[in-house]
């Protein structure tokens, strides 16, 4: 069923607006939320998510409240894996804890521009390359195997050493933050601070981050409207969930092949998905029939979220047992 576009243009406004609340208020007040706040403002945007599945259960139908609840499920699980890089940049560059709330949020932001267009992109092959969904689903598979590879995020971190060497090539960057301000004064020559490479290795970082999982969610739904807001719901609760998690990513040492498994399978899924709608015809007759399987997404959202589950409660025990072990030393 087609969403009407009023619905698309509001919802797309009052978002909007709230993200640009959330900023001002980093603005207004930065600080180092607590516990408490954070898990406040992680669940008000897991409820939001929870509202709009259910506003577009009315204005849509079941499968679009489905499709988008499945792919902001599958979006956010894929995006956690995003924090342990986030915390290595922040290292990297000793960013003040008290602006990382303002760095992380204009980094969110950068990112959902990056990924509106690159979901362009790929929409439009989509419509036009229906045998794209072999491409997409084999590099996932691939993606997949490279994610439970150990040295996968000393890759990505290499990366973005890259990126940020170029760019201090091109800009002039003082070596010292001046609070949360992008420019400064250094010896009467105004420069720029580190924080603008905080800025864009964050927005980078994620759209490397979105070279997986935008392909992933199309094969949940190829709705472009649909696929936008499960990132942009997504991307909204990440800067509190990094806070709240804190320390906790360290001890979430398997997480990584729970984000492998969901890749593979999201592969997989895309591949048959490619061999489904390629019917063959019966040789008696001149009908054609659908010769592969299509996993529904009530499958996709037990897998996704059974996956993030093992994988953390896996950590967890982990975690506990080698606790034990270090005190009975």
């Amino acid at each position: 069923m087609t969403i009407p576009v009023w619905f698309e243009i509001t919802a797309l406004v009052v978002l909007t607006v709230i993200l640009i609340a959330d900023l001002l208020l980093i603005l207004k007040r930065p600080h180092i939320p607590s516990t408490k706040e954070s898990s406040l403002w992680v669940a008000f945007y897991v409820s939001l998510a929870l509202i709009f599945a259910g506003v577009l259960y009315f204005i849509g139908d079941s499968k679009t409240s489905l499709d988008f609840l499945t792919g902001w499920a599958m979006e956010y699980s894929l995006s956690i894996d995003n924090l342990f890089v986030f915390v290595l940049i922040m290292t990297q560059f000793s960013v003040p804890r008290r602006y990382q709330q303002e760095a992380l949020m204009v980094g969110i932001i950068i990112a959902l521009v990056l990924r509106a267009i690159f979901i362009i992109i790929v929409g439009a092959a989509v419509e036009h390359l229906s045998p794209i969904f072999y491409i997409f689903g084999a590099f996932l598979v691939f993606t997949a195997v490279r994610q439970a590879l150990p040295e996968k995020h000393d890759n990505d971190q290499q990366t973005e050493g890259f990126i940020v060497r170029m760019v201090r090539r091109v800009i002039p960057i003082s070596d010292e933050y001046d609070g949360p301000k992008l420019r400064t004064v250094v010896n009467g020559k105004k420069m720029w601070t580190p924080m603008l490479i905080v800025f864009v290795s964050l927005g980078v970082t994620d759209l490397m981050f979105a070279v997986d999982s935008i392909p992933a969610i199309f094969g949940v739904t190829t709705d472009p409207f649909i696929v936008f807001t499960a990132n942009l719901f997504a991307l909204m609760g990440l800067r509190q969930l990094y806070f709240l998690l804190g320390d906790l990513l360290e001890k979430l040492k398997y997480l990584h092949y729970g984000v492998a498994f969901i890749l593979g399978f999201i592969g997989i899924k895309l591949i048959l998905h490619a061999m489904h709608e390629n019917e063959l015809p019966f040789i008696n007759g001149g009908e054609s029939i659908a010769w592969a399987p299509e996993i529904s997404n009530w499958v996709s959202l037990g897998v996704i979220i059974s996956s993030m589950a093992v994988a953390t409660i896996a950590s967890l025990i982990a975690s506990n047992r080698e606790k034990r072990a270090a005190l009975k030393r």
